[in-house]
């Protein structure tokens, strides 16, 4: 099996660009977010996920790949954080965060104003941290 999801040439720009006004300024403003925070440059993976950085990861079953270090993805209906709760303190962090619903490794906001900057800040730097033992 092949990883279905890699790192493009798209321009991160370009595919902001794409997006409706609020989504749009969203990405951006995660953009810059995610940038002061790890201190890397964004890249498209696949179509719509923005990532920074990039990790090893090998399960028992054999399977392995490359993945973001960090990522969002700013769909439609809502924002999708990737990795945030990848951190042992992070689930301490996710009730002051504001509005959001959690799936296995994905934090979903509605409007990102509605969130809490600093603990966004402070939940990507967790999740950073985590993967720099596997960081390529």
């Amino acid at each position: 099996m092949s990883q279905k999801t890699l790192p493009t040439d798209v321009p991160v720009d370009e595919f902001l660009a794409t997006l409706d006004a609020r989504r749009g300024a969203e990405g951006a403003e995660l953009v810059e977010l995610f940038r002061s925070v790890t201190g890397a440059e964004p890249v498209m993976w696949g179509p719509s996920m923005v990532g920074f950085g990039e990790y090893e990861y090998h399960y028992a079953s054999g399977h392995s790949g490359v993945w973001p270090r960090a990522a969002f993805s700013p769909r439609k209906a809502k924002l999708s954080l990737y990795g945030l709760q990848s951190h042992p303190g992070a689930a301490a962090l996710l009730p002051r965060l504001g509005p959001h619903t959690a799936g296995v490794d994905c934090v979903y906001v509605t409007r990102l104003d509605a969130i809490d900057r600093d603990v966004l800040r402070e939940l990507v730097r967790l999740s950073w941290s985590v993967t720099e033992d596997a960081a390529v």
